[in-house]
Parts: structure tokens; sequence; C-alpha cells
């Protein structure tokens, strides 16, 4: 007997959930809708939610992400451990280096280019833990801090929260075979019951976090290209401009997702690697070679032995907001990107152990991301001791900073290369994290289907592209941020519930196994 011949409906929602896909839709359609129509109050909405947070909520942030970071380590140093993602003769589908690349390229994104060097040069300027050691803005001690400060941002506390969430969707994924989505981690709580209402609000707001997230660095990290392409070649810095680039980079990301993983991803994420090394390798023989090498090691050092101290740290003052403007800040922004990124981090980790999943995204990653901090706001600092003054730059435009300090190294026939050189990693790399976020969003739609439907794809790829664009152009990037960054606090409940569901789990299968020998032990007594 032939197959009944589907409706319009069914061939438009081959593939995925429609009601996903529906309610998905209608969210970002209804969101969009409200800020651009209402942008003054929108944004009124968003800064305010997030000035709450940011004062009233600041110790909870504090206490969650550092709650997260001991129970990933415990995780990954447990008798726990060893256990494998996938069954137990499974090898990683990934090359170490490959792994690493995807892993670190989807999130990192143009982060660190945007901020390795400007968040120092600020720090330096003035920041409580100055303060308390009565050190003088400007100075080398106060560069030092500065350091400290950055690394602190994104070391370990960061990372803990992409790699515990792609741990738990990984184990659940490939041990229980449950789908890869976010819902999935909440099985020991919920049952069943993941595939009803309360599963699809919490991949709703994994997608609004993804999508949002990504839209908004996408806004914002444009406004760095057109900076790069205004130094090189005289670009205007205009919206016309900034909506060229946001369109071309998302056709980019676009075709990258088309591809899959072991193709656009993964050779884009790899040459970001490449190519960060050789501005890196240009930073440190152009620049200050030796003072670079000594405060890697200095620096690593410095960070280890305040880290935990500064993690549990809340500003006793009311009146100082330095706290809520910058580590509660980024703890919202780990937090929000939580979902996308931790999803990633599990699609490409089947095969690998626990243990491995843990040393390499924890420690790799924040010694990655530390070599960069070290080398290119190393940089920076040194310029700014030595009369080089990149803090009014970084005061008066961010996007700049990087292209001076890439200048004030004197260097005069490598400044064009290499400010091209920045402007495309700074392309390349937001292209890796805005494919992988157009991935992860099929894939939640798909119910987790590894390889989502190529026209989802594409509808979400370029979607994510336009609605930056709106954005940009209602003036609405910087209250979207702020709404993200909100969006934050009902995924640090979800959070801490996977974190319990994930030990419920590896108590339920070390029981049952240990049962299963004690059978069998017993079958041979017998």
């Amino acid at each position: 007997m032939s197959e009944r011949p589907k409706n319009h409906l069914e061939r438009v929602f081959a593939g995925v959930n429609p009601t996903m896909a529906i309610a998905s839709i209608t969210m970002v359609f209804a969101f969009v809708l409200f800020t651009v129509t209402n942008a003054e109050l929108a944004n009124g909405i968003y800064t305010g939610a997030k000035a709450w947070i940011e004062g009233s909520l600041g110790w909870y942030y504090v206490a969650v992400v550092s709650a997260v970071l001991f129970f990933t380590f415990w995780v990954g140093f447990s008798r726990f451990g060893n256990l494998r993602l996938g069954q137990d003769d499974e090898r990683p589908e990934f090359s170490n280096f490959s792994w690493f690349a995807m892993l670190f390229s989807a999130a990192v994104g143009t982060g660190l280019l945007f901020w390795s060097i400007a968040e120092p040069l600020m720090h330096m300027q003035g920041n409580p833990y100055m303060e308390m050691a009565g050190v003088a803005a400007g100075s080398a001690e106060a560069a030092q801090i500065a350091l400290r400060i950055t690394m602190f941002h994104w070391g370990l506390h960061g990372w803990c929260i992409y790699i515990v969430v792609g741990l738990v969707l990984a184990y659940f994924t490939y041990r229980h075979n449950l789908p890869l989505t976010i819902r999935s981690a909440l099985y020991p709580l919920l049952g069943e019951r993941i595939h009803g209402p309360i599963g699809h609000a919490v991949d709703l707001l994994a997608i609004f976090s993804t999508l949002f997230g990504t839209a908004t660095t996408l806004g914002l990290g444009v406004s760095q290209m057109n900076a790069g392409l205004g130094y090189m070649f005289g670009w205007e810095i205009s919206t016309t401009n900034q909506l060229l680039l946001i369109a071309g980079t998302s056709l980019v990301a676009t075709f990258s997702a088309v591809s899959g993983v072991r193709r656009g991803i993964l050779w884009l994420s790899e040459w970001n690697i490449r190519l960060s090394s050789i501005l890196f390798l240009f930073l440190l023989l152009a620049g200050p070679t030796v003072f670079l090498l000594g405060l890697y090691a200095t620096s690593i050092g410095d960070y280890l032995a305040h880290f935990i101290p500064m993690g549990l740290w809340t500003d006793a003052n009311p009146e100082r907001q330095w706290q809520g403007w910058w580590t509660i800040f980024y703890w919202g922004w780990w937090l929000s990107w939580g979902p996308f990124v931790g999803m990633f981090i599990a699609r490409i980790s089947r095969g690998r152990t626990v243990r491995q999943v843990v040393v390499g995204g924890m420690l790799a990653s924040t010694l990655g991301a530390f070599l960069w901090i070290v080398i290119m706001g190393g940089t920076g600092v040194y310029l700014q001791l030595n009369g080089v003054d990149l803090a009014s730059v970084a005061n008066s435009d961010l996007t700049m900073v990087l292209y001076k300090t890439i200048e004030g190294l004197g260097v005069e026939w490598a400044i064009l290369p290499m400010a091209g050189l920045a402007t495309l990693m700074i392309v390349s790399w937001f292209v890796t994290s805005a494919d992988s976020a157009t991935l992860v969003i099929c894939t939640i739609l798909s119910m987790g289907d590894h390889n989502p439907p190529q026209r989802y794809r594409i509808i979400w790829g370029l979607g994510l592209g336009a609605l930056a664009g709106v954005l940009l152009l209602a003036g609405g990037l910087q209250g979207l941020q702020a709404a993200t960054i909100a969006a934050a606090l009902p995924f640090s409940l979800v959070l801490l519930l996977i974190c319990y569901c994930l030990v419920k789990a590896l108590h339920q299968e070390e029981a049952a196994l240990q049962q299963g020998s004690d059978l069998r032990v017993s079958a041979r007594t017998s």
C-alpha cells in the first residue's frame, strides 16, 4: 500500500517538531515587534530588569557560578570521571585538536578580540581590588591587578558553565539515548513529562538565549569590523555599512551551517586557531617578548592565588556599581550562552570520557584564553605603561583599541597586514559562533537530530542576520543585550536542576551496574 500523500503543513514541518517550530517563530516575531515598535519602553524594561538583577541578585549569580565550578571539578575528578559519553567501547569522533578548535571557536566568538586589550586598560584606571590593595591607578601594580581581573572574567568560572551543560547533555544523549536538547537533562526529575509543555518551555528558553545572544554579538561585532575597514580603507562608520557587513557575515555563517560540522564548522574552527597564532606570533616578536613570556607565568600564578576568593567576593558597598557592571554582567553573559555552547559541546563530544571533557574543556580552554589575554592585553598594558595612551582610546572608542595597539608597536610595514588579519579574525571567529548557533537551534527544533533539515538551517541562519539588522536599525541592540542577560536568571535555575539530575542519574547507573555485578557473582557461586 502506498503512503498517504503529505499535506502542506506536514511538508512544511517535516523533520522538526511543529509545536516548537511555531512557538519559536511566534516568540521571536512578538519579541522583535515589541522591541521595534516600542523601542524606548522595551529598552527601559530590559535595562531595568538587568539593573535590578545586578543590584539585588548579584550575590545569587556569584553563588551559582561558584557552586557550578566546584561541581564541575568534583564530577570530572570523581569515580565517575572514567565514564564514557557513549558506549563503553566508543572512541572520540574528533581528534583533540579539532575538538578543542570547535569548542573554543563556538564559545569565544569575537568577545576576546574585543575585550582582551580594552578590558585591562579600563580596569587599570580603577576597580575595587586596587582600592583594597591601596594601589595607584595607571601603575605597574594596577596593570597586574587589571590582568588578573580580566583572566578571572574569562577563566574557570565562565568555562564551567559551558562544560557542565555540555557534559550533562552528552551523558543523557549518548548513554541514555535521549534527544540532544536541554529538556533531556531534566529526565531524572520529570520523566516522560519532558516531552510536554515543561520540556517545550525549557527548550524555548534555550532558543531565546541562543538566537538573541548571537544576534546581539553580531550587531555589536560589526561595529568593530566597520572600524577595522575604516582604519584600513577609509570606510565610513555608518549603519548602512554595518548592515552590509551583517548580511555578508550571515551568508557565510549560513553556508557553513548548511555544510555541517565535519565540513564548514570544523574547517573554520581550525583556521581560527591558525590565524590567531599568526597574530600572536607577531605581537610576541614585534612587542615586548621577554616581558610577555614572563607575564604569562606570573599572571597564571597570580590568578591561581586569587580566583577562589574573587569568585566568592560580593561588594558590600551599595553605592559602588563596579561588580554589577563587570563581574555580574559577565556571569549573566556566560549563563545566557550556556544552552547554545553547551549543546554544541555535547554534539562534538561523543566517545570522550567525563574527565576528558572536564580537563580538556576547562583547563585547555582557560589556558588558551589566558594566552590570548596575556599576549594581547599584556601588549596593550606594556604600551600604556611606556607612554602610548591606549586608555584614552578605550574610553572613547572600544572598537579602535585593537588597531591602535598594532599601530603602537611601531612596525610600519606590518600595520596594514596585521590590521587586515585582525579584521578577518573578527569575521571568522564570529562566523564559527553563528553557524554553531544555527545548528543548535535547528537541532532543538528537530528534537535532537544531529543533521537537522537544511532548509531550516538556511531559514534560521539568514533569520539571525535579519534579526540583528532589524534591531540595529531600531536601536534596540543594547536593550536586547540587557534582555539576554536577564534571560540568564531562569536558566540559572535550570542549570542547578540539571546538575542535580546528573548526580541522581550517575548514582542510579552505578547502583544498576553494581546490582548486575552482584547478580553475576551470585550466579557463579551457586
